[in-house]
């Protein structure tokens, strides 16, 4: 029988239905749309393809249970009889209700189903009007109606997943406004200037900037400016790099052409040019997107393909946007160890420049880092900063390989399937060789096609070995890809046999079948098939491949609504405040935004990853790509509050995010259980920091928690341990102690490092709105801190401020944090919510 992936869906075509008379018209389009044209009637009718889950289990887990019909599920590791009577009866029996339900809803020749899935789950997919499919949503023994994910668009697909094309950008005139005249600044690899990411032609013309001061270098080939109307500031910085010895300018460009691919992929995602066709390998996985489509882009080349950065360089970075006059700077940059010149985290190079950033005007969002999922691994620290943690949002990709024998094993690949109803015969790289290649190579990673026979070959998958070369990127999906097209195989399965605690495997995109089948265990299954179903002599040469196989269709992505969830890798609290580890008053990371699986803008010489040397576009994973989403939503912040300080604007992304998944749970974080595989606990803010951004909540959060340069200080002088004199020395300003602890920095959170017996803090909040509002306070805390907040109750005009207090007390020691909250409801519909961390101690 048929075997559809739950991907599969991806392949379906979309009929787009137009009544405007009598005839009709059949036009076929290359992407996959049919267009029926009726001619006199003027009403458009928009039909899409719907994805349909119903009650019951597919064939691959039904145990039984309904009349006439008898148990299709075996054991994991026995093998399906897809040919039986048994599994095509239970199979037709799925079909006939499939056809059942949607003809006793709707009139023959008002929808068209267009698969029946049996086999993996149990549903259909199906081509009718919106209004049909909320018919169907609400049918009895109907479990899920989802769109078509072929035509949603990705982004990044984050764009969407937050909500800014229908909630944010037009309350800001749309995407062609969306940041307009805010400047980001990038202190990353630089810029690829010719992707249409970043291109200014063809779009609505940009005024003049008055506030920003930025130069263009040229490029020294072609003596043409790295500038355009959107592009309005590029600059590289080396010279530390140069003394060093490090800097290559036939690698790395003297220039701020982007040799490394990292800087062009954070500037798309914070402003990027909206609706870019995001095609790679003939496939169009959606459109691209930055948050702030409109924003400006200023440039400041500070890291190398080959050697990082020199915090020298990073410094003269920032330095110059902020002389510049950049509105925002992202981020995506952290010390690689702690620096030599001071044990306080929040005085080391990076945070004391930034602190004049912030004087100056400039939000600043920072990666936290990707040491996670273990405590104390931020490298970001301090108030000023926005220090930002990576979510995986709801898309996920996902592919299957169907085996002879019936087994399906999962694994990931973003490719087209094999021919559909089709299995080919399986080879192993090591049984393919050309006799005069066994000694000189290690051929099973797959690298190199002249090693093999390609007659043995062709028109088969090729089995190949996921190696430490891959881990280390001196191997690629994208070579075995090449391999593959050169030998002419059908298509190819890398095959992971030891698996080390934390090892990262992401979906590559291949322009040919393929799949990578990272759980070891599967691994297992497909080779003990291999070598049951392949003869050989007695020297161990196969006599026969008997061996056969069929690769599922990856393209499509699945969306899930347990997101979404911190990743892995992002760094955790609590946050530090010197380089012996100490626990800070001050909570980190502060926000969790979108850093898993991010499509955005690739430079074709960029190397950052080998699977996207020459691409146009990558799908890459970290908290780098978490802080320029942050960067771009501050932006749109920054467009609709000018006046707005970094604190404020940082304060409306916090208060506003949300601690609940799509599903309605509490945030999830994936963490290691005991036996280091990769599992999903309770997340906690020193995880996610105050929640997931939510931008359309931070366009009016109510009230803010603001702040200035003297708080700031204020902060550092309470913090014990820090020398006096050292702040002296990076701020020129004297100390002053009235603040009296670190705790009562007038951030939107709370966070007390060592709490004895009971301490009250204090916040100051002011009302943004531009209305009176009344808000009342309620507190929550774990069993093991008691909390109170005085006064219940408080009532601000427009601009004003008022003070509120926090008392915490020990309950019970239990060497352990404790985690609660305090929330602002107000009258007039605005919500403000902060966390609050807690250590307990009897002295």
């Amino acid at each position: 029988m048929n075997l559809f992936p739950c991907s599969f869906v991806l392949e379906m075509i979309l009929v787009k239905v137009t009544k405007v008379g009598a005839s009709i018209v059949r036009t076929s389009m290359d992407m996959g749309m049919i267009f029926l044209v009726v001619s006199a009637l003027l009403v458009t009718v928009t039909a899409d393809v719907y994805i349909v889950t119903i009650e019951g289990d597919p064939i691959i887990s039904y145990k039984g249970g309904e009349n006439g019909y008898e148990a299709t599920a075996v054991e994991s590791d026995e093998k399906i009889d897809t040919s039986s009577e048994l599994v095509t009866s239970y199979a037709r029996h799925l079909e006939r209700k499939h056809d059942m339900i949607l003809g006793m809803l709707f009139e023959e020749g008002s929808y068209k189903k267009l698969y029946s899935y049996k086999h993996l789950i149990n549903g259909f997919a199906v081509h009718v009007s919106p209004e049909q499919a909320e018919t169907l949503r609400r049918t009895p023994g109907v479990k899920s109606v989802n769109k078509d994910w072929k035509v949603r668009r990705l982004t990044t697909h984050t764009p969407e997943f937050l909500g800014l094309p229908t909630d944010v950008w037009p309350t800001g005139g749309g995407f062609e406004r969306a940041g307009e005249d805010i400047v980001i600044g990038f202190v990353d690899s630089g810029i690829y200037p010719h992707h249409p990411s970043f291109a200014s032609h063809h779009r609505l013309p940009y005024g003049p900037l008055h506030h920003y001061k930025g130069k263009c270098e040229e490029d020294p080939h072609t003596k043409k400016s790295f500038c355009n109307r959107k592009i309005v500031g590029a600059q590289h910085f080396a010279e530390a790099a140069k003394a060093a010895g490090a800097f290559n300018p036939n690698i790395d460009y003297a220039s701020p052409m982007d040799g490394d691919g990292h800087g062009s992929h954070t500037a798309a995602i914070a402003a990027g040019n909206n609706g870019i066709p995001l095609r790679m390998h003939g496939y169009e996985f959606g459109r691209a997107s930055g948050m702030a489509p409109r924003a400006r882009i200023a440039v400041y080349k500070a890291l190398y393909r080959l050697f990082g950065g020199f915090v020298a360089d990073v410094v003269a970075a920032i330095d110059q946007a902020v002389h510049d006059g950049v509105d925002i700077l992202s981020l995506s940059v952290g010390p690689n160890s702690p620096p030599t010149t001071t044990k306080t985290t929040f005085l080391n190079p990076f945070d004391a420049i930034l602190l004049g950033a912030v004087k100056a005007g400039v939000f600043v969002a920072q990666a936290a880092g990707n040491g996670g999922p273990f405590p104390k691994t931020l490298v970001s620290y301090s108030p000023w900063i926005t220090t930002v943690a990576a979510a995986i949002d709801d898309r996920r990709y996902k592919n299957h390989l169907t085996l002879g024998n019936g087994k399906m094993l999962a694994g990931m690949g973003l490719s087209p399937s094999t021919r559909p109803h089709r299995l080919y015969t399986l080879v192993s790289a090591n049984d393919v060789l050309l006799d005069s290649s066994a000694s000189k190579y290690n051929p099973s990673d797959c690298q190199r096609p002249e090693v093999f026979n390609k007659k043995l070959v062709e028109g088969k998958i090729l089995l190949c070995g996921y190696s430490f070369n891959f881990v280390v990127g001196t191997a690629s999906i994208k070579k075995v890809v090449a391999t593959v097209k050169h030998l002419g195989a059908a298509g190819f399965v890398l095959v992971v046999e030891n698996v080390s605690p934390g090892t990262k495997f992401d979906p590559v995109p291949s322009a040919v079948p393929g799949i990578l089948i990272t759980d070891v265990s599967k691994s297992m299954d497909l080779i003990d098939y291999y070598n049951v179903s392949t003869t050989r002599d007695w020297t161990g040469r196969v006599k026969s491949f008997k061996a056969e196989g069929s690769i599922g269709d990856g393209l499509a992505p699945v969306y899930h609504k347990s997101a979404p969830q911190v990743a892995l890798f992002s760094a955790r609290g609590p946050n530090t405040k010197d380089f012996s580890f100490q626990d800070a008053d001050l909570l980190k990371p502060d926000i969790l935004a979108p850093g898993y699986l991010i499509w955005a803008a690739w430079c074709p010489n960029g190397t950052d990853e080998p699977n996207y040397v020459g691409e146009g576009f990558a799908l890459i994973s970290g908290t780098s790509m978490a802080a320029p989403h942050i960067a771009g939503i501050a932006a749109l912040v920054k467009q609709k509050y000018p006046q707005w300080s970094p604190a404020a604007i940082k304060s409306a992304l916090m208060t506003t995010s949300t601690v609940i998944d799509r599903a309605g749970r509490l945030l999830q974080a994936q963490q290691y259980s005991d036996t280091e595989a990769v599992t999903l606990v309770k997340a906690t803010p020193f995880d996610y920091g105050s929640g997931h951004v939510n931008p359309h909540a931070a366009l009016d959060p109510g009230l803010v928690f603001d702040a200035g340069y003297e708080d700031y200080l204020g902060f550092l002088c309470t913090t014990p341990g820090i020398d006096s004199h050292e702040i002296r020395n990076y701020t020129n300003t004297p100390c002053n102690y009235d603040m009296k602890h670190p705790s009562n920095f007038n951030a939107a959170s709370i966070a007390i490092s060592h709490l004895v017996g009971t301490q009250t803090i204090t916040r100051r909040v002011t009302n943004v709105a531009e209305v009176e509002e009344t808000y009342t306070i309620t507190a929550r805390m774990q069993p093991s801190t008691a909390i109170e907040v005085n006064p219940p109750a408080m009532t601000l005009r427009p601009g004003a401020s008022r003070i509120f207090s926090v008392t915490l007390t020990v309950r019970s020691v239990s060497g352990v944090y404790s985690f609660g909250e305090v929330k602002l409801k107000g009258s007039r519909g605005h919500k403000v919510r902060i966390p609050v961390v807690a250590l307990g101690h009897r002295h």
